[in-house]
């Protein structure tokens, strides 16, 4: 019976001895292994590799994948106009000599990132301040971010990394300039409106007075036209007039009375003094008063 379990406590000793010799290298990491502090062996190959017992030898797995690093804060960058802009970036990068990135490093990718956030910086700082404004925003944009990874290609190398891509993801000004930005461009925006209104005005004026002079001449015409008719009018009816009363004198002399009997008591409140025989009232007596004043 302890023959049996010293058997048994032997085979799980040297399965764990060897499960301790035995590592696994994944397609997407690099193996560096380490012998007493130093490292012995760096492996590039994926599959089942062996190595020596703890502590004899230990095995660092480091990520051989693209990584992306942000721009940890904004801050201002001058151009070549004195314009402070804010960049936000980001870069590409992946570990290619896996001793130097752990003799600089160590074996903690955050590491790498803290060192290289201000070495990006101030090559963008760099490229930035020989710019305009617009070659950053627009002309130049693609140059700026193809001469910063030219720049941080050589310093990558003493971090043992491969700097695979750098982007601009968004340009703004500090915010400062983007209130004064704004304030121009809000009175450049009223400007144009009060133009636009006062261009508006001046053609509702001239649509209004060139409406009130159609409507004048309209008038006028009307007016002619009216002033015609009735001209014609009048001439009929006093053609009319004197062919009537040319052929009955008295009819003429009646019709005119009555005319004058019409214009003289228009008005209820009229008051005239008169005598009653005077021949203003000859209409009025009729053939006795006609008689009477014969």
């Amino acid at each position: 019976m302890n023959r049996i379990a010293a058997i048994v406590a032997g085979l799980l000793v040297a399965l764990m001895l060897l499960s301790s010799m035995l590592f696994v290298v994944d397609q997407r990491q690099f193996a560096a292994v380490y012998a007493l502090g130093e490292i012995k062996e760096v492996v590039t190959e994926p599959g089942l590799k062996f190595k020596l017992p703890p502590p004899f030898q230990n095995v660092v797995l480091l990520d051989r994948r693209v990584q992306t690093l942000d721009s940890p804060e904004s801050r201002p960058i001058f151009t070549a106009e004195k314009k402070s802009l804010v960049i936000d970036w980001l870069i590409k990068w992946r570990i290619t000599e896996p001793r130097q990135f752990i003799r600089n490093n160590g074996a903690d990718i955050r590491n790498v990132e803290n060192r290289l956030s201000p070495v990006v910086q101030a090559a963008f700082n760099e490229e930035v301040t020989k710019r305009t404004v617009l070659g950053v925003l627009a002309t130049e944009r693609e140059k700026v971010m193809n001469d910063v990874r030219a720049r941080l290609a050589d310093e990558a190398k003493q971090f043992g990394i491969e700097i695979v891509d750098v982007r601009i993801k968004r340009v703004d000004f500090a915010s400062g300039i983007t209130e004064s930005v704004y304030r121009r461009m809000d009175s450049e925006r009223k400007r144009v409106a009060a133009e636009a209104r006062s261009t508006g005005t001046a053609e509702g004026e001239k649509i209004k007075a060139d409406a009130d002079r159609q409507r004048e001449i309209i008038v006028a015409e009307a007016y002619r036209d009216a002033q015609k008719v009735m001209g014609e009018g009048d001439a009929k009816a006093t053609a009319l007039y004197a062919e009537a009363f040319g052929r009955d004198p008295n009819f003429a002399q009646f019709y005119r009375s009555l005319e004058a009997y019409r214009a003289s008591f228009r008005n209820k409140s009229d008051v005239m003094v008169l005598d009653p025989s005077s021949d203003f009232f000859k209409a009025m007596r009729g053939s006795s008063g006609a008689s009477a004043g014969k």
